[in-house]
């Protein structure tokens, strides 16, 4: 794959922090990709990140749906995302953003950053949509747009339907995994590093399923129990950023240090929170049989030869966390209603049909999961190209 298409670093007059924004290429002169902010958040993070959104639209590419994949891009901001400031300094980047946006970058919520403040910070910054540069393409704005507004406004069991479908996806992830392995649901133990949007709705799904969470991590720690925490209990418990109140929790559930949920005696392992948690110093400690990867970038590349090596399968994020970002597409495309029932059947048979792809090629192949999306997607993009064009 060659080198983005065009790579931007800006600097915020009030506070002096950097913000950045890559756009890996374009498809129909349109990109799609988050903006994130956190503090320590780099170029080099957000152009692999930029990469990995154009395979997880590549990936979801099907030929007889409404919905055609876009470039990859991001956008990041390096801040603390509690700071007093970081909100002023949200709506400015967006401001110095708005042509991108309003020509060739869709962006939305990522690490850091709800879909509503990024929403509220938009229209501050004059902006229409922070998916404005997709309307063109769309047979009848209108009705994508009510489609997908009437979507987001969709609450199960009090929480959006938007902040469902990813962990939606990355469940269904971990249970094609286990299917295809001949592993039952009851009595597998899975650990949770993260309970925001995305780890939350993980923890919940695979709960339902009949899965045992037995370590969820915070930024307070990890909270343990080897016989199963109380997922409805944490998840009500939580505040805005994923943080349990600690009164919440039983009499036997445990409070471990914060990296516990690493070393913890389970089968799965879902990083959901930050990238490059897994490296080759502590990749040694773990135990899971998986790591599904609901985070961006969290297994560090050497660690993840390390960990094949001894028999953990890595089942990458550009695959498990891309359920988020089709299920914009398939709403405002039209593939799909504004509808829970429909939206969760349709991540679920996408999500696990790609986890079977990409776990039959890499067997064919004799590689890694992750060796064996990139070869999707190196099959898949001179398709795309030649039926709807890119610039790179």
């Amino acid at each position: 794959m060659t080198a983005p298409l065009m790579t931007l670093t800006w600097t915020d007059h009030v506070t002096g922090r950097p913000g950045f924004l890559v756009v890996d290429r374009l498809v129909r002169g349109v990109s799609s990709g988050g903006l994130r902010m956190r503090p320590g958040c780099t170029l080099e993070e957000v152009t692999g990140l930029a990469r990995g959104m154009t395979m997880k639209e590549a990936l979801h590419y099907d030929p007889e749906g409404r919905y055609v994949p876009l470039g990859g891009a991001k956008g990041g901001i390096d801040c603390d995302p509690q700071d007093p400031a970081a909100y002023g300094l949200l709506v400015r980047y967006l401001r110095a953003m708005r042509p991108y946006i309003e020509a060739f970058w869709t962006t939305g919520e990522d690490l850091g950053l709800t879909q509503d403040l990024v929403d509220r910070a938009a229209e501050e910054a004059g902006l229409v949509s922070s998916i404005q540069a997709v309307y063109p393409l769309l047979d009848d704005e209108e009705a994508a747009r009510k489609r997908l507004a009437d979507a987001f406004a969709i609450e199960v069991d009090g929480i959006g339907l938007d902040e469902l479908v990813g962990g939606c996806g990355v469940a269904e992830s971990v249970l094609a995994a286990l299917d295809r392995a001949g592993v039952e649901y009851a009595g597998t133990r899975v650990a949770v590093q993260g309970l925001g949007t995305m780890g939350g709705a993980t923890a919940r799904f695979l709960a339902r399923a009949g899965l045992e969470i037995v370590a969820v991590a915070d930024v307070k720690g990890t909270i343990a129990n080897p016989d199963g925490l109380d997922v409805e209990a944490l998840l009500a418990g939580r505040d805005a950023y994923g943080t349990v109140d600690r009164a919440v929790l039983r009499a036997a559930d445990r409070e471990l240090p914060g990296d516990a949920w690493l070393s913890a005696d389970v089968e799965v392992l879902v990083p959901a929170a930050v990238s490059y948690c897994v490296d080759t110093s502590n990749q040694a400690g773990i135990r899971a049989r998986w790591i599904v990867e609901a985070a961006n970038m969290p297994v560090l590349a050497d660690a993840e030869l390390l960990l094949t090596a001894r028999g953990v399968t890595v089942l990458p994020d550009v695959v498990v966390n891309s359920g988020t970002n089709a299920w914009w597409w398939w709403t405002l495309f039209g593939d799909i209603g504004a509808d829970a029932d429909e939206a969760f059947a349709h991540t679920r048979r996408s999500m696990r049909a790609l986890i079977d792809q990409t776990l039959a090629r890499a067997e064919a192949d004799g590689t890694t999961p992750r060796a064996a999306a990139h070869a999707i997607v190196t099959d898949r993009l001179p398709v795309i190209a030649e039926r709807f064009g890119w610039y790179r």
